[in-house]
């Protein structure tokens, strides 16, 4: 007597964008318990797995992608004590943001899907005029990160004109207030604006 399927393998469910969002989420609150995490670590862990599973966050997130409601920011997921923030962000085409801080926190960004162009820059101290400290070009897994209390800021671009570029921001607290930055002919060169940062809503995984 035959027994159709008794010595198949079970059949593993697909990976969803869910589940790959849900790990990199829970990677960043894991690996940032310390005051001064090992941010290149934690770069390398998370660029992995977005390598990894790129067409499925793409796909997951199409939604995200097809807004065409400008320039916005999602809550991926938050905890205190000490203080984390994890954000998706999704950047219109050819969307470049002012010269902008972070605050004093430490930052790690990394690109989901699309390209991004990133200038940055850093002082010794507020007395002192900033130095262009280079550029970054990321695709799908790269990442940039900064330490905290080190003055630094930086300006972002989505290098497509077509598509809305995703990128996965994780922060050592809330970043809600910054401030940007704009040029100038006269010292100290640059003049800034304070800001406030605005929340899309959550993303539920």
């Amino acid at each position: 007597m035959l027994h159709f399927g008794s010595s198949r393998p079970p059949i593993k469910p697909m990976r969803s964008y869910r589940h790959s969002l849900k790990a990199l989420r829970d990677i960043a609150l894991a690996n940032t318990l310390e005051k001064n995490p090992d941010l290149a670590s934690i770069s390398r862990e998370l660029g992995a797995i977005i390598h990894r599973d790129a067409s499925v966050l793409a796909d997951g997130m199409a939604d995200l992608r097809q807004r065409n409601r400008g320039f916005e920011r999602w809550l991926l997921g938050r905890r205190g004590r000490p203080g984390v923030s994890v954000l998706v962000m999704a950047w219109p085409p050819g969307y470049t943001t002012p010269s902008h801080d972070h605050a004093g926190l430490w930052g790690i960004e990394l690109s989901l899907y699309g390209a991004l162009e990133v200038e940055s820059w850093s002082r010794e101290s507020t007395a002192q005029a900033w130095q262009l400290r280079g550029r970054d070009w990321l695709g799908p897994g790269d990442s940039t990160w900064f330490d905290a209390d080190v003055p630094y800021m930086h300006r972002c671009r989505n290098l497509s004109r077509h598509e809305t570029a995703l990128t996965l921001h994780i922060y050592g607290g809330d970043l809600e207030d910054y401030a940007t930055y704009e040029e100038s002919e006269s010292e100290p060169y640059w003049q800034s604006q304070p800001q406030r940062a605005r929340i899309a809503g959550p993303l539920r995984v």
